[in-house]
């Protein structure tokens, strides 16, 4: 009898790997730019000016795949399913802002004034924003009882398009 307990446990657990959520793809997307961010304040002042860009293009090219995808796929199902229009208008308002600062690093050099503040303030930017999603908007949605992993299909079938 115990085995028969123990199986559907490991069916579900192996089924849920195999089927992220949306909630967990976005905040995954989160983690691998703070951590690109945290890579970029240690390093600035050691990185030379080739190194430097890379990863600001790395960073730049993350965030707007993310901010794309959020955009237009999971934040027109989370207006549909949370009555919060002022979380999700500021969300949209915060990624406006984070766009501009990535459009002028894209035609910016290392080397250039204000490059390094920039990076570090779209780092801030970036910060402000996950936290309100993660803590706010987040909680919101798992609670309404969206199909998530349907929402992350879309996702990762919009990031591989992206990238073709």
């Amino acid at each position: 009898m115990p085995r028969t307990a123990a199986r559907p446990a490991r069916t579900k657990a192996r089924s849920s790997r195999s089927a992220p959520n949306a909630i967990n793809l976005l905040t995954e997307d989160h983690a691998k730019v703070r951590k690109m961010f945290k890579q970029f304040e240690k390093m600035k002042e050691k990185m030379d000016d080739t190194e430097k860009s890379e990863l600001v293009q790395q960073i730049c090219m993350e965030l707007t795949l993310h901010t794309q995808v959020e955009e237009e796929i999971f934040y027109p199902a989370a207006r549909e399913a949370i009555e919060e229009p002022d979380l999700l208008d500021e969300a949209e308002v915060e990624h406006a802002s984070a766009k501009e600062l990535i459009s002028q690093l894209q035609s910016m050099q290392p080397n250039d004034e204000l490059y390094d503040a920039k990076v570090t303030v779209l780092g801030e930017y970036v910060e402000h924003h996950v936290k309100e999603e993660e803590k706010e908007m987040f909680p919101k949605v798992r609670k309404a009882r969206l199909d998530l992993e349907h929402l992350a299909e879309q996702i990762e079938e919009r990031k591989q398009q992206a990238v073709q």
